[in-house]
């Protein structure tokens, strides 16, 4: 029996996700608060970026002592979030 195909992630080029790689690593050098939009998900991940793990490709958001793991792929945009 054949999965069922979602949607398909938005494809972006080697420029657009390397500078989306500097703006996380510079929000996590900062320690800066960020919102990030990811794909497929109905609300945006705020907070601050804790840890970036190469091995899972994954990214680490806490807000309130909650951590949030977001896949890098996922990952649509990265913003100042609105306070």
């Amino acid at each position: 029996m054949a999965k069922a195909k979602g949607p398909k992630r938005p494809t972006r080029d080697e420029f657009e996700m390397e500078e989306l790689g500097e703006r996380l690593v510079e929000a996590q050098q900062e320690g800066l608060l960020v919102k990030l939009i990811v794909w497929n998900w109905e609300q945006p991940v705020t907070g601050k970026i804790t840890n970036m793990d190469s091995r899972t490709k994954s990214v680490h958001v806490e807000n309130k002592g909650e951590i949030t793991k977001v896949h890098f792929l996922d990952i649509m945009k990265v913003q100042s979030p609105d306070l």
